[in-house]
């Protein structure tokens, strides 16, 4: 019945939706600032998730109820991988990225123990599984292989690397990845007044760098995993020892500082945003500390989202995980949203998995 519905939805937009598909990045960006902000064309009619969504935004904004909130607490906090980014083409975007510049890149030759590291993690996302402790080894070694390079450098990777495919899909590029429905949610609050940050695992500059002119989030308002950032000329001097040049000097990535993830997720959104959020976004575990930090507001009630990951048709699906992440919103009291059944499309009607 579900995915009666998918179709008959899809079909009556088919003709606006046609233009508006992960195709381009500029059509990704037509979703994303759209002003009219409640259209929410790639969400079915019946999604209980989406309706509790707009019930929650219409009484935070109505200066008459008890809920009301004024615009300078209207924080929302997304979360990008799994949340506003597949991560399942096979993997998070920067984890296929780090396996690119440290096995297939030509131009560099990365440290014994990068290769080898980058062949273990390579392992686990084709074969093994990733296991828990992954996660921190593999920023390590992340931030190792990019270590030296300009920031400029680093964002021209990033882009060229948003060129290659989405493996396992169709019709859909690393950089065109995003979930239409998502797009539709941060365009509704935007419009509602709502500052929306992301905070993610994945690195803060390629976030920046990905998002931009597809999300109308502002580049101080993304929180990620970090580098340290040198002068290029700094060497092995501390910061208190090194003035920066005023000609022609650039800064360049250095060492793993910090994974942007779990309880670090809520350290950075209490340090670097100040306040805290009153709607959150994510899709697992990671995001945990996130979503009990948010409903747990004593200020403001807050309602946390998590996705589950349950479509197997127009995505790389895991029902297994899904019915977790389903179990665990009912024992936490967050709020479930089945990517199968919530929404008309993720990427678009012409993107599907390939057989």
């Amino acid at each position: 019945m579900i995915r009666l519905k998918k179709i008959i939805a899809a079909c009556a937009i088919m003709t606006v939706a046609v233009a508006a598909f992960a195709e381009t990045r500029e059509a990704l960006s037509k979703i994303a600032v759209n002003k009219k902000g409640s259209n929410f064309q790639y969400w079915t009619k019946d999604s209980a998730a989406l309706e509790s969504l707009k019930s929650y935004v219409k009484d935070a904004t109505n200066k008459k109820s008890a809920n009301f909130i004024p615009v300078e607490d209207r924080i929302a906090v997304f979360d990008m991988d799994g949340t506003l980014l597949g991560e399942r083409s096979p993997c998070y975007f920067e984890w296929m990225m780090y396996l690119e510049r440290a096995l297939n890149d030509e131009s560099y030759t990365p440290s014994e123990e990068d290769r080898a590291y980058a062949e273990v993690v390579k392992d686990a996302i084709y074969n093994s599984g990733i296991p828990g402790d992954m996660e921190g080894k593999e920023a390590r070694s992340q931030s190792s292989v990019f270590a030296g390079m300009t920031q400029e450098e680093y964002a021209e990777y990033v882009k060229k690397f948003m060129e290659t495919k989405a493996e396992g899909l169709t019709n859909l590029k690393r950089g065109e990845e995003f979930y239409l429905p998502m797009l539709e949610v941060v365009s509704f609050l935007n419009n509602n007044d709502f500052t929306v940050y992301i905070v993610s695992g994945s690195d803060r500059d390629a976030i920046r760098i990905l998002v931009d002119g597809v999300l109308d989030v502002k580049p101080n308002h993304i929180i990620g995993t970090d580098a340290m950032i040198l002068a290029e000329n700094q060497g092995d001097k501390d910061g208190l020892d090194y003035t920066f040049k005023k000609e022609g000097e650039k800064l360049v990535r250095g060492q793993f500082l910090l994974k942007d993830v779990k309880m670090n997720k809520v350290l950075n959104i209490a340090q670097e945003i100040g306040k805290r959020p009153v709607l959150a976004f994510g899709n697992s575990s990671g995001d945990s500390s996130m979503f009990n930090y948010t409903i747990s507001n004593p200020q403001y009630k807050g309602l946390a989202f998590s996705l589950c990951c349950d479509d197997l048709e127009d995505d790389l699906g895991n029902t297994a995980k899904a019915d977790k992440m389903k179990a665990d919103c009912e024992k936490n009291g967050w709020i479930a949203v089945s990517m199968r059944d919530d929404w008309t499309t993720i990427y678009g009607y012409n993107v599907k998995v390939e057989k």
